[in-house]
């Protein structure tokens, strides 16, 4: 009897043997905090990382700090560099955009974007010096033509920006009461026309703002323009005009034209009451001036540290979020995406944290787990789609992608109530991991998991806008955290004052129990499903 009664509470004692490791996670979810986390965002969302823009310095001292930490835990570099082991995946970006590009006048250079600005896309293909001459308004009409008495052939012409106005308000050239075919946009691009027919090689537009006026429409051109530079994975093809309009301000108009600033005035008012051109009253002077456009290399980086497995090492689960967001902005303004995404980006230095705390104490995950964070989301899912094209890990080795953006703050659908996520995803690829992220929130943290924008027919299809689906395109289970939406997204007002800790801790905490469950089941989890 002694020898039966051995044998079953063994036996008994064996059957709770995965409940009792599987307790180990609440410890392990444990260090997870609100306070460490604020520690991390608060590096990360600093103003000294300059809005972490794709590229840019301030992204590559958070990559810094990441790597750091990671190397602190003991994540193991992956990524071969140069014949050494890294924690860097580097790949390089490309965007057409504005190189050197200046006037000088008496030898010093005027800033563009701020003295100039350009009026459509151009290159001079380096630096050229040639003559420049005064054309009044440069319009011509019946009975009035300020190109009447100027040779302008091979030469860079300046003129008024708009037409001149006689006492009585009616336009010089046309003696009516509208406005005549000068003004405007239109107006100009019809000067323009005109200075190409009569030869001009370049044309400088003197504005008829000042001032702060004229520096924020040089802001507000340069942010125009900035939708032009959009990062690619390629050098890209351009077309550029083959004749360049630059607007100059009136102060480096009239340094251009060798007079003092108060003549540009006095030159506008002769025309408009005499009602005749001046071209010619000025002397030829000379320009000397460089405009350059073409693909500018941006090298950016992924940040990976690995922590290996025990018996199911080869099976890997990724835990992605991006580190990178929008910079500054024309006017200075710093974007710190505190939400966008610092809190997805420590939020996986927190989870790495855990499972190295799992692994020190002796209870290391059966299947390894990358801790990565990409670059490139803000321009298009850039990062990632450079991982999953140059897998560190293949691919078919990869067991899913927890994927977290934006989970610090709450969304006007739940401004009642905070202890909630949206799960996009989940049943995409796989029946399995959608059940046991229900399960996994239920035993745990017990949130309410909304599927709003897991509908294939959500008009946001925000499936399609994180990293995760880099992943989801290769066939690989994912899951995106996220919180939506809120009037701080991509504003330089996303800031870590904002941020709702206690909550996004258990979000966290979330991510950490579902991430652990699939690294110690003994099942790889199915992908038998596919959904849009």
């Amino acid at each position: 009897m002694k020898k039966n009664t051995l044998i079953s509470f063994l036996l008994v004692a064996y059957s709770f043997l995965p409940a009792v490791s599987q307790d180990k996670s609440i410890d392990y979810a444990a260090t997870i905090t609100a306070q460490d986390l604020e520690h991390h965002l608060r590096i990360i969302a600093a103003d000294s990382m300059q809005g972490r823009d794709t590229g840019s310095n301030g992204m590559k001292m958070a990559a810094d700090y990441i790597s750091a930490h990671f190397f602190q835990l003991g994540l193991s570099p992956i990524v071969e560099n140069d014949g050494k082991k890294s924690f860097y995946q580097y790949y390089n970006l490309y965007k057409k955009d504005w190189k050197e590009s200046y006037i000088t006048v008496a030898g010093k250079r005027k800033a563009f974007f701020k003295d100039f600005y350009p009026n459509g896309l151009f290159s001079t293909k380096g630096e050229q010096t040639l003559p420049l001459v005064f054309v009044g308004y440069g319009i011509e009409s019946a009975g009035y033509s300020d190109y009447e008495s100027v040779d302008v052939k091979g030469k860079a012409v300046i003129f008024f920006d708009g037409e001149p106005i006689e006492k009585k308000g009616n336009p010089v050239d046309s003696r009516t009461f509208t406005t005549s075919v000068w003004a405007g946009n239109e107006g100009l691009q019809k000067k323009i026309a005109l200075a190409k027919e009569k030869g001009a090689k370049h044309c400088l537009v003197i504005s008829s703002h000042q001032g702060k006026t004229f520096e924020d429409n040089a802001i507000e051109r340069y942010l125009m323009h900035s939708r032009y530079a959009r990062l690619s994975t390629k050098p890209s093809n351009e077309t550029l005009n083959d004749f360049t309009t630059l607007i100059v301000s009136s102060d480096l108009g009239a340094s251009l034209l060798a007079i003092k600033a108060k003549k540009i005035k006095k030159l506008q008012n002769k025309i408009s009451k005499t009602g005749k051109p001046i071209s010619g009253v000025l002397p030829e002077s000379s320009l000397t001036f460089n405009i350059d456009r073409g693909d500018i290399a941006v090298e950016a980086q992924n940040v990976l540290g690995f922590l290996e497995g025990t018996d199911k090492k080869e099976e890997v689960i990724v835990i992605t979020a991006h580190f990178d967001h929008v910079g500054v902005d024309a006017r200075g303004q710093i974007y710190n995406g505190a939400d966008d995404d610092g809190s997805g980006t420590c939020a996986v230095l927190e989870i790495a944290e855990a499972f190295a705390k799992a692994k020190a104490a002796g209870s290391t995950p059966r299947r390894s787990v990358l801790f990565m964070t990409v670059s490139g989301e803000e321009k298009g899912l850039l990062g990632s789609q450079h991982y999953v094209n140059n897998p560190i890990i293949p691919l078919e080795q990869t067991v899913c992608d927890l994927n977290i953006d934006m989970i610090g703050r709450v969304d006007k659908a739940h401004a009642q109530n905070g202890q909630y996520t949206y799960i996009i995803g989940s049943d995409k690829l796989s029946s399995d991991l959608h059940k046991i992220s229900e399960e996994t929130n239920k035993k745990y943290i017990n949130y309410d998991l909304d599927y709003t924008y897991n509908d294939a027919n959500d008009p946001n299809r925000f499936y399609y806008r994180s990293d995760h689906y880099n992943f989801a395109k290769n066939k690989i289970p994912v899951i995106f955290y996220f919180t939506g939406v809120h009037e701080d997204y991509h504003q330089p007002t996303d800031d870590v004052e904002k941020i709702m800790f206690p909550k996004y801790q258990q979000i966290t905490r979330l991510v950490f129990h579902t991430a652990w469950e699939l690294a110690n089941r003994a099942d790889r989890i199915k992908v038998d499903s596919n959904k849009p």
